[in-house]
């Protein structure tokens, strides 16, 4: 079955003060298939972010190819758009359009994204009166909207207060087991060892490794441990 997303030798760099180019991605090759769920793992500052930023189209690579087989993909961002005069509701609807959910879509899961964000006797207040909790959970429930081809996740696993962390990493990692294809970035092993079916592991920028989950976590839990 061939990729419905392939990266090969993609590279971004961009500009410091003074004009130097800092690459953030230098030598990137990767596939994901349909279903799959991708992990990527790497020391902080490795680039992880911008392939995302890459691979959701909201940066192009400077050097490099992306082969799309037709599919749409999409970082999950929380509170994308948000607007601190306008109510929750509102900000529901412009920040899930953002985010490329059609406005129908929102307005008949409403009451599902309300009673989600355990925001019923909130809603229709401006979002300036919320505390950063309450925003983070309109966030999420309003990300849960997004229906791509391709579902991007930048270690947002667990927002709010303990017992919605644990509510909405349940229904990030059901997303993650319903058949669909996901690339996955976290510091939690145990997480990828549960839910990845391959991992590539990026060091400075380059891909060093690609293929089944345990034995690019073993590698990489070898090398970050000496």
């Amino acid at each position: 079955m061939k990729p419905v997303l392939e990266l090969e030798h993609v590279g971004v760099a961009y500009r410091r003060r003074g004009g130097e180019r800092y690459w953030a991605l230098r030598d990137v090759s990767l596939s994901l298939h349909h279903g799959e769920t991708l992990g990527v793992v790497g020391r902080n500052g490795v680039g992880k972010t911008s392939l995302l930023k890459v691979i959701a189209g909201i940066i192009a690579p400077d050097r490099g190819r992306i082969h799309n087989a037709g599919v749409s993909a999409s970082l999950l961002s929380l509170q994308v758009g948000f607007l601190p005069l306008l109510t929750g509701r509102e900000n529901a609807i412009l920040s899930g359009m953002l985010l490329g959910a059609s406005r129908n879509r929102l307005e008949s899961n409403m009451e599902k994204m309300i009673a989600f964000a355990e925001l019923e006797d909130f809603i229709d207040e401006p979002v300036a009166s919320y505390s950063a909790g309450m925003r983070a959970r309109l966030g999420f429930s309003v990300a849960m909207q997004a229906d791509p081809d391709v579902l991007l996740i930048d270690e947002v696993l667990g927002v709010g207060d303990t017992a919605f962390r644990r509510k909405s990493s349940e229904e990030i990692q059901r997303r993650i087991r319903s058949n669909r294809s996901v690339i996955l970035v976290s510091h939690n092993i145990g997480m990828m060892r549960d839910l990845c079916d391959r991992v590539v592991w990026i060091e400075k920028g380059v891909s060093t490794m690609q293929g089944a989950t345990d034995e690019v976590l073993d590698a990489y839990e070898a090398d970050t441990a000496a």
